[in-house]
């Protein structure tokens, strides 16, 4: 499975981003099999898990520091992973990753076994 995040960039500290994150090579599975999420990492800080996703897009789980402000989606369809986050903070700043993982069950918890390039997203003052 390959990922492709995208939409990352420059905002100023109370602004929206929308993050995307393309999905491929789901061979013999489809996109709806995986479990999905958004992890970050900040400057000199270990990455974090922010929010995943179940295969049906039913279920969601929120890191307490985006709650509110972030919301997560999907689009089987479209073989596509989104992040809307609003009403950033200077401390959402990070490298944005997606990640995947083959699910049964349809919660949102989990380890993940594939995970895209990044994509940096600055917040400013």
């Amino acid at each position: 499975v390959q990922l492709q995040a995208s939409g990352g960039g420059l905002v100023q500290a109370g602004g929206s981003l929308r993050l995307s994150c393309a999905a491929s090579g789901v061979s013999g599975r489809t996109f709806s099999h995986y479990r999905m999420g958004w992890f970050r990492r900040a400057p000199g800080t270990e990455r974090e898990f922010v929010v995943g996703i179940s295969w049906s897009g039913g279920n969601t789980y929120y890191a307490d520091s985006v709650k509110g402000r972030f919301t997560i989606s999907r689009d089987n369809a479209k073989n596509t992973l989104y992040l809307q986050m609003n009403s950033l903070k200077l401390e959402d700043t990070a490298v944005y990753y997606c990640a995947a993982a083959f699910s049964v069950g349809d919660d949102p918890f989990g380890t993940y076994d594939y995970w895209g390039q990044g994509t940096l997203v600055t917040v400013s003052s």
